[in-house]
């Protein structure tokens, strides 16, 4: 068997982090390659690397001195050599990154050197062989990542290692200028690293036991989800939920390559295994809660709506004229609302009303702001009656108007609207009638 482990920022912040990291490795010989982040937090009110490695380049973009700044950072990773007593310099190292600095390499060059330097740390401590993700990760011209070009050249690279350390979050252009993936990136770099060696488990290692039912801010000590699938989860991270990268899921599901989500700090802990079908059922009715805050509607109302043919088209359309996307669209006989993002919408709002009424030209529009959407997730709705019912009755119990609801064709999910206000409320009255009752 194979497996690829990818260790999280928080993993990875100090020399006793990464003792521990490596006491997980070696526990299990089909642990062969490693993915790490650059150093996290190492505790309340630290700095983590990347966001130094940001303000330094923008004082050297600025032309201003950043000495100072560097040396910081270089003193943060003597700190994790010098704790684990490796043999290694980063001197030449950090002379080039000053030199790319000075001539204005750009951002994503310089957020990349986090987890750079982390995986020549650790190869050096495991002992494993250190590939650049800039010579095995590709993006196109378009600043695309490109997984087909990738797959190929990453698996004919690492064909011949038995064990390797890859660094996560970047990769390159064709022509070696380097391109980072968005924040949080390391988890892709991990589930593309798991394809292009055809792993039997992708390993994320991070801070949390497993992927929770709910926010732990919402919620106090969340109950951890023992399985979950990819739809689900996809589902789940859309709407908020943290702890894995929401695009981290597609190399690994072509593949039907599961994941699993376990403690750095907790490594007995069996975590949250994410899979592509399963036939174990849910603990609960439901898998997962998660939500944003921030969200409008537009109202459209107009007699025998449902009976003109394009009115839907029609109104959309003036959402893509004004390059803003929709998050749903409930609909009933005479009337159809669009939710949206407020803040890519309230600069745009009068130009989009004006749209819809030469377009689809409605008897009347009516806005609503700040709101939020709540994704309630099960595979195990589908085969429950009255799923939707036990949500309405907890949302009244706790006095919370639903300004919407709305329910996929899978009836894997149902998408419920509060007001902002009622958020955290809401998703407290869902998890207790669907969690706390069973417990």
């Amino acid at each position: 068997m194979k497996k690829v482990v990818k260790f999280g920022g928080s993993s990875l912040a100090s020399a006793e982090q990464f003792k521990k990291v490596a006491d997980i490795i070696h526990a299990d010989k089909e642990r062969k390659y490693v993915v790490p982040s650059a150093p996290g937090k190492r505790f309340d009110g630290d700095t983590k690397v990347t966001d130094m490695l940001y303000e330094c380049y923008h004082l050297a973009e600025a032309g201003k001195d950043f000495k100072k700044e560097l040396a910081d950072i270089e003193a943060r990773y003597q700190e994790i050599i010098d704790g684990l007593k490796l043999e290694l310099s980063l001197k030449d190292e950090f002379k080039i990154i000053a030199k790319n600095f000075k001539e204005k390499s750009g951002e994503n060059y310089a957020a990349s050197r986090g987890e750079y330097l982390n995986g020549i740390i650790m190869a050096a401590y495991l002992g494993y062989e250190f590939v650049d993700a800039a010579e095995v990760i590709r993006f196109d011209d378009n600043g695309e990542f490109d997984p087909e070009v990738t797959n190929r050249i990453l698996s004919e690279r690492l064909a011949g290692m038995e064990c390797a350390v890859i660094p996560g979050f970047y990769g390159a252009y064709a022509d070696g200028r380097v391109k980072t993936f968005s924040r949080g990136g390391s988890d892709i770099t991990g589930s593309i690293v798991a394809r292009a060696v055809k792993a039997d488990v992708y390993e994320n290692w991070t801070d949390v036991s497993g992927f929770l039912i709910a926010d732990p801010k919402v919620i106090e000590n969340p109950e951890v989800i023992e399985n979950i699938t990819y739809r689900e989860l996809r589902e789940l991270s859309y709407m908020g939920a943290g702890v894995l990268h929401e695009d981290a899921i597609f190399p690994v599901r072509k593949e039907g390559i599961p994941i699993n989500i376990r403690n750095t700090n907790k490594p007995k802990d069996a975590g949250t295994w994410i899979v592509e079908s399963t036939c174990q059922k849910s603990k609960y009715v439901i898998t997962g809660i998660a939500g944003k805050k921030g969200f409008c509607s537009v109202n459209i109302e107009k007699a025998m709506m449902n009976s003109e043919i394009g009115f839907g088209r029609k109104v959309l359309q003036a959402f893509e004229d004004n390059g803003i996307s929709f998050e749903h669209v409930p609909s009933g006989i005479d009337t159809m609302t669009v939710f949206v993002h407020q803040d890519e919408f309230i600069d745009k709002e009068q130009k989009v009303v004006s749209a819809i009424h030469r377009l689809a030209d409605p008897d009347s529009i009516d806005i609503e702001a700040d709101l939020a959407l709540i994704a309630v997730v099960g595979r195990g709705m589908k085969s429950t009656r009255g799923t939707a019912g036990r949500i309405f009755s907890a949302l009244a119990h706790a006095n919370i108007n639903i300004k919407m609801i709305d329910q996929g064709s899978s009836e894997l999910n149902i998408i419920v609207g509060v007001a902002n206000e009622d958020f955290e409320d809401a998703i407290k009255a869902i998890y207790d009638i669907f969690v706390m009752v069973q417990i």
